[in-house]
């Protein structure tokens, strides 16, 4: 009797066991804390994007592309600075003074085309020519140049500014791609950590349960009521467990050593990951996502993405490019006017019309290629780049729409597969219960408590997968859709 008692209270207690394993429940996302350790720290996924985004030299190397921009636009507006400009010049032969040239300008560019100039010039010397012989005082002038075919609408100088401050847009959206790269690729490692810390948890349990159970045959065999054999069937389940429960280990930190490539500290310093670190076991919940969501995400994404920005914007760089090709087209015909005094101050009465009539300075400029093969070459290959750019541009659009949609059915799909396989594990719970009973009536096998177990742990694996899976499919839909987003 009381033998029969022992067998039935060890029977109870491994009932208790395996009902109270996280491999019996179906509730899989349930966090397991051990009591005896309270060092262990989650790292949730908002805060390991907000460390990426902090230090990662990826992510400073992006806020350097706008940096970048920032300064070729300054670089491009430099071509509007004034300009001043003095030379001097003096030639002495044989003793005799030849001339003594002194020159100087100030030349004042406008965005809208024409550049104002203003000089003084002083000359002095027995071999001056007679267009630089100037008053005693010198000769100072103040004009205009107004270029009257080519450059009158656009020239070089607006054409590059205008295209700078398009490359500061291109910029950004090159740096939001390499941020979203980084984000998708930071965050499927870090569902794969989560991933193989379950895995890792459930065969530690798998195989404290395994063990349980051997001490539990080997005292039932010492007791004649199972045959020895069973006590390589238990012994067998816990090697089996411990080879499964190395491969995840290895796979964990394996995973975890990817995590903490991402992780970076002031100053490029790399950061490793505490063992006592672990993944957050929440955000890859069911969360369903409305119809009507993924055409505002379409919307968004044929506005914001980074791909379909740059195309934008460097098809409005063509187009600045075209205009300015178009434009050289046009002969050069320019005009300069500038008002003479012979002082180097400004009188009063310059500004006079008699001055004006009597004491200026007036030329006129044509030429033109007589072929214009440079120019219409020119004007053509940047048709040519219009149409190669609007055509990518129409791809890129498909693209990215149908990315959007696989990525939405994705989720979709994955949405109903772990409610399916929730339902498997529930069942494969049952059944390995019912197992147990008929063992405890012997009308089973330790093998089939074993398989049972197996199948068991077969399908909780299965699911933690999917919901990887569906984890990962809900960064990409919003990378596909131009931008991951971080609170």
């Amino acid at each position: 009797m009381i033998r029969k008692n022992r067998h039935l209270i060890l029977l109870l207690a491994l009932v208790l066991l395996v009902s109270g394993t996280p491999i019996a429940q179906a509730q899989v996302l349930s966090p397991v804390q051990p009591e005896a350790d309270d060092t262990i720290q989650a790292l949730t996924l908002r805060d390991f994007h907000r460390l990426i985004l902090q230090h990662h030299p990826v992510a400073s190397q992006a806020a350097l592309l706008t940096e970048q921009a920032r300064q070729e636009l300054r670089m491009a507006r430099g071509m509007l600075d004034p300009v001043i400009s003095s030379n001097v010049y003096r030639k002495e032969y044989n003793g005799k003074e030849y001339y003594n040239l002194w020159s100087n300008t100030l030349r004042i560019p406008t965005w809208f085309g024409p550049e104002l100039i203003a000089g003084y010039d002083q000359t002095q010397g027995q071999y001056l020519s007679p267009e630089a012989i100037t008053p005693e005082r010198g000769l100072s002038y103040a004009g205009i140049a107004v270029p009257l075919a080519q450059g009158l609408f656009i020239d070089e100088r607006r054409a590059i500014i205008r295209q700078a401050d398009l490359m500061q847009g291109i910029a950004e959206a090159e740096r939001v791609k390499l941020i979203n790269k980084l984000l998708l690729q930071a965050t499927k490692d870090y569902w794969d950590w989560l991933l193989y810390f379950r895995e890792m948890q459930l065969y530690e349990e798998a195989l404290e349960l395994a063990s349980f159970r051997l001490q539990g045959v080997r005292i039932r065999v010492q007791e004649g009521d199972l045959a020895a054999i069973d006590t390589v069937e238990a012994l067998v389940a816990v090697q089996d467990r411990l080879v499964m429960l190395q491969q995840a280990q290895l796979a964990y930190n394996n995973t975890r050593l990817m995590v903490a490539t991402h992780l970076w500290g002031p100053d490029q310093v790399p950061l490793e990951l505490q063992e006592s670190t672990i993944p957050a076991l929440i955000g890859s919940e069911l969360t369903s996502l409305p119809q009507d969501s993924v055409q505002q995400l379409l919307v968004i994404a044929k506005a914001n993405h980074p791909d379909l920005r740059k195309l934008s914007l460097k098809g409005q760089q063509l187009e600045v490019e075209q205009r300015f090709a178009a434009n050289k087209l046009l002969p050069k015909l320019n005009a300069e006017y500038n008002v003479l005094q012979s002082d180097f101050y400004l009188n009063s009465d310059v500004l006079e019309r008699q001055h004006m009539g009597a004491n200026y300075k007036l030329g006129v400029s044509f030429s033109m290629p007589l072929f214009l093969r440079e120019a219409r070459g020119k004007l053509q290959l940047t048709r040519a780049k219009q149409q190669a750019n609007s055509l990518e541009l129409i791809q890129t659009v498909r693209e990215v729409e149908n990315n959007l949609l696989a990525a939405f059915n994705e989720w979709q799909a994955l949405e109903e597969q772990i409610r399916l396989q929730e339902l498997m594990v529930e069942n494969a719970e049952a059944l390995r219960n019912g197992e147990v009973i008929r063992f405890q009536n012997g009308e089973s096998s330790l093998f089939l408590v074993n398989a049972r177990e197996v199948k068991l742990m077969e399908a909780q694996l299965k699911l933690y997968a999917l919901r990887a899976k569906y984890a990962k499919a809900k960064t990409t839909l919003y990378w596909s859709a131009g931008e991951i987003t971080v609170d």
